[in-house]
C-alpha cells in the first residue's frame, strides 16, 4: 500500500489589510475630500481667480459626492 501525505496548499497571494484598518482609511479620505471641498466653496472670488478657476466650477466641484474622487486619492 502506497502511502500519501496531504499538505495544506501554500498561500501565494499578498498579506491583506486588516478590514478596520481599510475602512479607517477610507473614512479619512473622504473626510479630507469633504473639507477640501467645502474650503473650496467658501473662497472668495478673488481667491478663486488667483487659482484659475470661475465661482461656478467650484461650485461644481463642492457638489461632487464622496465617491466621486479623483483617481489620485485612490
Amino acid at each position: 500500500m502506497a502511502s500519501s501525505t496531504c499538505t495544506a496548499p501554500v498561500s501565494v497571494a499578498a498579506p491583506r489589510r486588516p478590514v478596520l484598518a481599510r475602512v479607517l482609511k477610507a473614512l479619512a479620505t473622504a473626510r479630507a475630500l469633504r473639507r477640501q471641498r467645502v474650503d473650496l466653496a467658501a473662497l472668495d472670488d478673488q481667491m478663486l481667480a488667483d487659482i484659475g478657476i470661475s465661482r461656478e466650477e467650484a461650485q461644481r466641484e463642492a457638489r461632487r459626492p464622496l465617491w466621486d474622487a479623483p483617481s489620485y486619492w485612490r
